[in-house]
């Protein structure tokens, strides 16, 4: 049985990832020859978002085919070979499924909108509540309302995301036999883990107007969603104790997570949850500029940490994915303590309770673009969000500000190998601009810097695997109300870990609740640091990870 609580995972976007025949695109044989990099790095599985065949409306997340690989991706011999030679090395692939919705081209759509009634009831069709006027009020994920009219039915289908993403009818018993023929075809050709995308969403509530917010308290972790989940599990994946499975949950609740991810092992190994990256957000609203609320963060993180740890369940970990912007640009600092800010926000969730997630060049401290045009911007809601911010009222200049923080462009940035042309990612013009720092970050420079934030995530992976507290340790929160000092410690039979980590460019003091004498700093992200007793005198980012046995 795989023990994912002493595994790292390391997160791919295909398209961005290396460009390995010169089209511009990242591919899966660009992935199988970057292999030696992601082992040397120490991963233990590789997640790769959808290169399923899509029309690319939402960079994959609208899958045409579950079945068939994108020629633009490759072709399944390519993805056959990347899976041998990953297992070469000691590494897994973990797919990415789009269960809540498909693209409006899949063949069950097409279907549906040609009148076939058994496909209609794939989906969610509905009456408008006149003519004229949705079934409700709800809005997509990605601006404007979540219904869109047919003419020929004289009804709405329901899409929480783009258009272009009717969402999946789950009450459907032919649509969850269907998604389970989906996952068993992927096991059949030996993927170890799944990543199942917005998973939380596919069981629908009552479909009535909210008058409270826009629409998501009516669809999010509804009434069948744990009947759901542990029938996909038995019937599939939890057939294979080797198989690792993470839903993403969207605005989900700590109770429901209990039980999505508990050890009982009856639905999923574990959760994403998103609460902590929305402490930048002005309630459930992104598309906004205001500074990040470092208290709310910790208590956040904390809380999770705490109450999925009560209830024997099992958290992801993370800052980045291809839907977040850099951390370091979000969090740290991108100027005068790029490195040092970087190695200390790794440092906060690789030493947590939960497995983590790197977000390819996440390891080099790859930072916002700072796009500046939106001919830039390649992201859907981004574009989307431009135009419907300067609908409110906002100037251009506001809302190139806002996407310039928030847009989901910025993590889709190709990766930065060298220093080289297109730094290194590809011969040819990439789909979305290269940033123009990768003179100085990239992996072939901070592979050859012992210094380097590349090496600090390696040291911070061989943590995980050499202390048995790092993965199985319980977490206990320090200090929840100081200003700028995130710490905590985890405690494991006769061990105990103690985490410090300033947030901010400027010297602080932090005073532990026992002595530190008997500890011993096992990493950091500077050559010295001042301990004196219970007192220490932290440098701008620092981090310390101070262990001792009983």
């Amino acid at each position: 049985m795989v023990d994912f609580k002493k595994s790292v995972i390391y997160q791919i976007y295909p398209k961005s990832f290396y460009d390995s025949d010169g089209d511009g695109l990242g591919d899966l044989k660009g992935v199988t020859e970057k292999l030696d990099y992601i082992r040397r790095l120490g991963a233990d599985y590789i997640w790769l978002t959808p290169f399923f065949v899509s029309p690319q409306k939402d960079n994959g997340y609208d899958v045409e085919d579950y079945y068939h690989i994108d020629p633009r991706y490759g072709t399944m011999e390519d993805l056959e070979e990347l899976s041998r030679e990953a297992g070469k090395r000691g590494i897994s692939l973990m797919l990415d499924m789009v269960f809540n919705h498909t693209s409006d081209r899949h063949e069950w759509f097409r279907k549906a909108l040609a009148g076939n009634p058994e496909y209609k009831d794939f989906y969610i069709f509905k009456k408008g509540k006149k003519p004229g006027v949705p079934p409700t009020n709800w809005e997509s994920k990605f601006g404007g309302s979540a219904w869109e009219y047919v003419e020929q039915f004289d009804e709405y289908y329901l899409h929480l995301f783009d258009v272009s993403q009717p969402d999946l009818n789950w009450d459907n018993p032919k649509v969850r036999r269907r998604i389970q023929d989906v996952v068993k075809f992927w096991m059949g050709k030996g993927i170890k883990g799944f990543r199942f995308d917005v998973v939380n969403l596919i069981s629908k509530g009552e479909f009535r107007d909210d008058l409270e917010g826009d629409g998501r308290r009516f669809y999010t972790d509804g009434p069948n969603i744990h009947k759901y989940l542990q029938e996909l599990n038995e019937a599939t994946f939890g057939t294979d104790a080797e198989i690792i499975t993470v839903g993403e949950m969207s605005s989900t609740s700590l109770e429901n997570c209990y039980r999505y991810a508990s050890e009982d092992g009856k639905e999923l190994s574990m959760v994403f949850s998103f609460h902590h990256l929305k402490v930048d957000f002005m309630g459930n609203e992104k598309w906004v500029m205001v500074p990040f609320d470092f208290c709310k963060l910790k208590h956040i993180l904390f809380e999770w940490q705490t109450h999925m740890a009560e209830h024997h369940a099992w958290n992801a970990v993370f800052w980045c994915n291809h839907d977040q912007p850099r951390v370091v640009s979000r969090f740290g600092d991108t100027k005068e303590y790029w490195k040092e800010s970087a190695k200390m926000l790794a440092t906060v969730i690789h030493c947590m309770r939960g497995t983590p997630y790197i977000y390819q060049g996440e390891e080099l401290g790859m930072t916002n673009p700072g796009f500046h045009d939106i001919s830039q911007y390649r992201d859907v809601e981004s574009i989307n969000h431009f135009r419907i911010l300067q609908e409110k009222g906002l100037t251009r200049e506001n809302a190139y500000q806002i996407l310039a923080i928030h847009s989901r462009d910025n993590s889709r940035t190709p990766m930065q190998w060298s220093d080289q042309k297109n730094g290194g990612f590809s011969q040819a013009e990439p789909w979305i601009e290269v940033n123009d720092n990768c003179a100085y970050i990239n992996a072939e420079t901070e592979e050859k810097d012992e210094d380097s934030i590349f090496h600090y995530y390696q040291k911070l992976i061989t943590l995980r695997k050499k202390y048995d507290i790092v993965g199985y340790g319980d977490f206990e929160a320090l200090d929840e109300m100081h200003p700028s000092v995130l710490a905590y410690r985890r405690n494991y039979r006769d061990q105990k870990l103690l985490v410090i980590n300033n947030f901010y460019g400027k010297e602080v003091t932090w005073e532990a609740d026992e002595s530190l004498k008997d500890y011993t700093c096992i990493l950091s992200n500077y050559e010295h640091h001042m301990m004196d007793g219970k007192r220490i005198r932290l440098k701008p980012y620092e981090a310390l990870v101070l262990y001792r046995e009983a």
